[in-house]
Parts: C-alpha cells; structure tokens; sequence
C-alpha cells in the first residue's frame, strides 16, 4: 500500500452474524475478493433427488461478471494528519453474501455474489398456476 501506514483502534464491535463469504476486517489490505456462490431450492415436499446442485447447470454462475471501466483520469493527494483511525462502537445485527466491513484501508475490493432461488410447489388440477 502507498502513503502513511494508519493504525485502526476499535473500542467495541458487536457483530451477531456473519456469513456466507463475509469479512470483518480491523485494519489495512491491498485487495479483498469475497466470492459466494449459492442456490436456494425451497420446496413444498422435502425430496432431495441426489443429482441436484451443480452450479454449473445455470447459465447465471457461468456468465463473466461486467466490470466496469474507468476512464476518468484521478489525481488525488491525501493528508492523514492523525495515524490512527479511531473507532468507538460498531452494533452489527448481521451481513452476509460477501459483504465487508472493514475499519482501515484498502486498495481494490471486488465483492462477487450469485444466488439462484428457486421454488417448486406441487401443482393440483384445477388450480391456478403463478407464472
């Protein structure tokens, strides 16, 4: 990392839950790159046919993740005159699905979530299906 190296000073957090792929992270980093990969089937009927769950099969895990481009020219000069960074209190009640919460400096944060739901009911005849 560039510039004055900061000391990040928490007094208390107080996180609940953290999940799937999510970071807590107290102090600096070069790049963080979170990744969550996950399908969600809710069903009526608890059946599990032993052949389910490759993520491969749907077309939203293989697609390539658009990255944006960045074609403005920054010129930016920064002047931390305190070293630290200096935090309080943090009450979390929870974050997930590779979110981050970080309390220091970070050169490049690429946060990659997929989550497929799907909901298979049972259909009777003569009811109405949702489309």
């Amino acid at each position: 990392m560039t510039g004055l190296v900061r000391i990040s000073a928490v007094r208390r957090i107080d996180i609940n839950d953290i999940g799937l792929a999510s970071i807590c992270l107290l102090g600096d980093c070069v790049e963080i790159v979170p990744t969550a990969q996950a399908l969600a089937v809710q069903r009526q009927y608890s059946i599990y046919n032993g052949n389910e769950g490759a993520l491969s099969a749907f077309p939203i895990f293989r697609r390539p993740i658009p990255v944006p481009s960045c074609t403005n020219e920054v010129h930016m000069q920064v002047m931390n005159r305190n070293p630290y960074i200096a935090v309080d209190e943090v009450d979390i009640l929870a974050f997930s699905s590779s979110a981050i919460m970080q309390v220091g400096s970070n050169e490049r944060i690429r946060c990659v979530n997929r989550l497929k739901h799907i909901r298979q009911l049972v259909h009777r005849p003569g009811e109405a299906r949702l489309t």
